[in-house]
């Protein structure tokens, strides 16, 4: 025989469910307005040199598309960049979140490209290369940006990683 609840002791059961089932949805509610104001992160880049390694989002970034030519010049002069000691004996591994590296990248240094654009999740290069004047370099340090897109005529330039290499020798 099953025991159901009559009267006054139904209604207690039924308004305290009932309580319960608003309180769920208030706080899903809130959880959803809390996400709604959030900005959705930008893909990283990330800089290893030997255990080494720092990381950063976008300097420059517009949600995947085209960022304009005074917003890319303004953000290749941007002081406020993460920054990582590199010995010129050691080897740097520069990486990307694999969207980035879906729309073709390219290795800028000082402004200038010193990569051909790659759809690699990384490329290493030297760490001699980054102080030697003949490409470019500084003498104690130099600025290496990852610009996404921008290989071409057909392809936008569509966000921007920049990082300081500081000389450690």
């Amino acid at each position: 025989m099953t025991s159901l609840l009559r009267g006054g002791a139904a209604l207690v059961h039924s308004s305290a469910r009932r309580r319960r089932s608003v309180a769920a949805i208030g706080a899903v509610s809130a959880g959803l307005l809390v996400l709604s104001a959030c900005d959705k992160p930008t893909p990283l880049a990330t800089v290893t040199v030997g255990s080494d390694s720092v990381n950063s989002e976008a300097s420059c970034y517009n949600d995947g598309k085209e960022l304009e030519q005074s917003q890319l010049q303004g953000c290749l002069k941007d002081t406020d960049v993460e920054s990582i000691k590199v010995d010129p004996d050691e080897k740097v591994r520069f990486g990307v979140d694999p969207e980035v590296a879906d729309k073709g990248w390219t290795l800028l240094m000082n402004g200038q490209p010193l990569t051909e654009a790659s759809n690699k999740t990384y490329v290493v290069i030297p760490g001699s290369v980054f102080f030697n004047q003949q490409y470019g370099g500084g003498k104690n340090s130099t600025t290496v940006s990852l610009l996404e897109g921008g290989k071409g005529s057909t392809t936008k330039a569509t966000g921007l990683w920049s990082f300081k290499l500081k000389k450690d020798a």
